[in-house]
């Protein structure tokens, strides 16, 4: 039996957040100084820590402006920070987007431009192609957000009706040396993914977004499809000549945070394995089928001997159906509880490495074998919970919510579940 399982599977979850700490990482992954001018740019819940790393490790003089949610900001020495919203963008952030834009006219080939992007980028920078206005990417972001589409499949989206996604501000930096550090949220790590792909090129095309709208049924005003009909919305494509002097690196990612959660469970004698840093599909779903593989191991120490803990990572989605308090990672863990039926031994944990899980201020939550006993005691039915889409509802009602509050990174969703026998 493990001592201590939420202690336990708390101290992985930090210990994964703790990977992608900017101010651990970014250092490494910096060129040298140019000849000319040193300018920093970016965007994401992490931009304002990135940012922070940045000024901590530069020999040279610079000056810049990043977007970050509201309550990321932190302090900075010569770096603006301007804050938004997420996940529906608002006018600050569409003044955001405009003020990057503004921060990278006139360069030349002696200039460096540091592009710093997180996830959370693509809501932050809001800025609609002509022919559309704030309101048109607003009403887009909520019917993506609710629809159960992909993270690839939002930013796709996105992409082709922003003036500044897609790599159009890569093209906006040229001919300047840019170089684009990057904190993954995406599964698969894909860069165009990664908040949209400001400064990468984008091989997916306007007919890709149009079949996405078209796949989930999602309506749109006419003055959107028309963007995307008349191939206005197209994106800055691979090969393209203004993108020649840019490159990325990525310094952080998901299956980073996991290995260093399982390196930690190691180091407490406890057995880690890593299944995917890639995992998608409905929450509810995904609950089941990982509740399956935990009875499975407690049952017949297949196919790994417990104790154990089975650590993975990706973006669920939830298809909105009820009217609860939503979160991808509490909706897994209360269908996970539920195909558990208090099976001894199992515990787990669940949440958005961010700090956020959908639009609450909670990472997520905790899983133990009683959960569903102390639910039913307070009246609350765990079933009903699930089918409004209430997971924060069940679980902060349990005082089981696991809160951070802004851990300034986002490799994305954790789950970490123990079979302690």
């Amino acid at each position: 039996m493990i001592d201590k399982p939420r202690v336990l599977l708390r101290s992985l979850f930090d210990a994964a957040v703790a990977a992608a700490d900017p101010a651990r990482v970014l250092a490494q992954y910096l060129p040298p100084p140019p000849k000319g001018r040193t300018i920093v740019i970016g965007a994401g819940k992490a931009a304002a820590a990135m940012a922070r790393a940045f000024e901590a490790a530069w020999p040279a003089d610079y000056s810049g402006l990043v977007v970050t949610r509201y309550g990321y900001s932190v302090p900075t020495k010569k770096i603006r920070v301007i804050e938004a919203a997420h996940p529906v963008p608002d006018a600050a952030g569409l003044d955001g987007a405009r003020k990057l834009l503004d921060e990278v006219k006139g360069l030349t080939a002696d200039d460096l431009v540091i592009c710093l992007i997180s996830g959370g980028a693509s809501a932050l920078l809001p800025l609609p192609l002509e022919g559309l206005d704030l309101t048109d990417e607003q009403n887009v972001a909520r019917e993506l957000l609710k629809c159960g589409a992909t993270i690839s499949e939002m930013n796709c989206v996105r992409r082709h009706l922003s003036a500044i996604k897609g790599g159009r501000l890569a093209r906006a930096c040229h001919p300047a040396h840019l170089v684009t550090l990057l904190i993954s949220d995406i599964p698969g790590d894909d860069p165009a993914d990664i908040g949209s792909g400001p400064t990468i090129a984008d091989a997916t095309t306007c007919a890709d977004a149009l079949a996405i709208i078209a796949r989930y049924g999602i309506a749109v005003p006419e003055k959107v499809r028309d963007i995307l009909v008349s191939g206005r919305g197209e994106s800055v494509k691979p090969g393209d000549p203004q993108l020649a002097n840019s490159e990325t690196r990525m310094i952080a990612t998901p299956q980073m945070a996991l290995d260093a959660a399982a390196n930690l469970a190691r180091e407490q004698g406890v057995a880690a394995y890593v299944l995917s840093d890639r995992i998608e599909g409905e929450s509810r779903d995904v609950g089941k089928v990982m509740a399956a593989m935990a009875l499975q191991i407690a049952g017949r120490q297949q196919p790994f001997a417990a104790p154990c803990v089975l650590l993975s990572g990706g973006e669920t989605t939830v298809t909105v159906r009820g009217n609860g308090r939503g979160g991808r990672n509490v909706e897994f863990l209360l269908s996970l509880a539920l195909a558990l039926d208090g099976a001894p031994g199992i515990h787990a944990l669940a949440g958005d490495t961010d700090g956020v899980d959908g639009a609450e201020e909670i990472a997520g939550a905790y899983v133990s074998p009683d959960t569903l006993a102390r639910a039913w005691s307070k009246g609350i039915k765990p079933q009903e919970s699930l089918a409004a889409n209430d997971g924060h509802g069940f679980f902060s009602a349990l005082g089981d919510s696991v809160v951070t509050g802004p851990t300034l990174t986002n490799v994305n969703d954790f789950r970490a579940i123990l079979i302690s026998k």
